[in-house]
């Protein structure tokens, strides 16, 4: 059951603001457009692109350049380019138009920018660098994750067919943040409240993940959100569960107290 993997090319691009939309109290939904968002490809679920912020009161964000072996540092005393990993919501190629949702959380760069989005901005979009394909006729699958990870989650849900069984989890802050999702497969989703704890702080996915029955056959789990929260997930899938490597997929999106987690970082247990 392995994956398929794809390569891009990584080319920078400017787009521009063409809707900003609050889907609950806590989530922004960004439209991004424009003529550079030809060639754009990002087919798989969990797909996500570095988003580049204008900061410090400027109309055009500060871009990367890149070489043949990736990014290029900036020589010293240059603005250095400010950015966040997000994860591609949906993205509409006819209209040129690419789908971002962002927390906000009152801190950071993103959320504060993204708090304020209007039509006209530009931000920088590079990425993504590849695709992982999941195989979509599984008998199941268990898909889980905190807001970070809901679009991601609601990807997944929009591309599993028919007559497959999907378990699925997301933890949010309370109730008012529950989306609206829509799916053709056979699906349980469970909606997780912290109701005041803070993000990355609770066992609420490990304790559902811990108690799901999961369905006969072969299945993939994936699974993402705060990377020390999930090491128990990791670990449960694999030792108590005995699913095979190549059927979990547990990646830390973010991790408390640090700023831009690289999640393609080998999986610590």
């Amino acid at each position: 059951m392995p994956a398929t993997i794809v390569q891009y090319d990584l080319k920078p691009r400017l787009l521009q603001v063409r809707a900003a939309q609050r889907i609950t109290p806590r989530l922004v939904r960004v439209t991004l457009g424009g003529d550079d968002l030809d060639g754009f490809r990002g087919p798989a679920p969990a797909d996500h692109v570095k988003v580049f912020l204008p900061v410090d009161g400027a109309d055009l964000p500060v871009m990367p350049t890149l070489g043949t072996q990736g990014l290029i540092p900036p020589p010293p005393g240059s603005p250095r380019p400010v950015f966040r990993d997000y994860t591609v919501r949906a993205h509409r190629p006819e209209a040129r138009e690419l789908d971002l949702d962002f927390v906000i959380h009152g801190e950071g760069p993103a959320s504060t920018w993204a708090a304020q989005a209007t039509e006209g901005q530009t931000v920088g979009v590079l990425g993504p660098r590849g695709s992982v394909l999941i195989p979509m006729d599984l008998d199941w699958y268990l898909i889980a994750g905190d807001e970070t990870a809901l679009p991601a989650v609601a990807r997944f849900l929009e591309q599993i067919p028919a007559g497959r069984r999907v378990l699925a989890y997301v933890e949010v802050a309370d109730a008012l943040e529950e989306q609206k999702l829509t799916w053709q497969a056979d699906v349980t989703l469970t909606w997780l409240h912290r109701d005041g704890a803070e993000p990355g702080t609770t066992t609420l996915l490990l304790d559902a993940i811990t108690a799901a029955e999961l369905p006969p056959g072969d299945g993939f789990a994936w699974i993402a959100g705060e990377a020390t929260t999930l090491k128990p997930i990791r670990r449960h899938l694999r030792d108590d569960r005995a699913l095979p490597r190549d059927a979990v997929d547990v990646d830390g999106y973010w991790k408390r107290g640090v700023q831009n987690l690289d999640h393609h970082a080998p999986d610590e247990d």
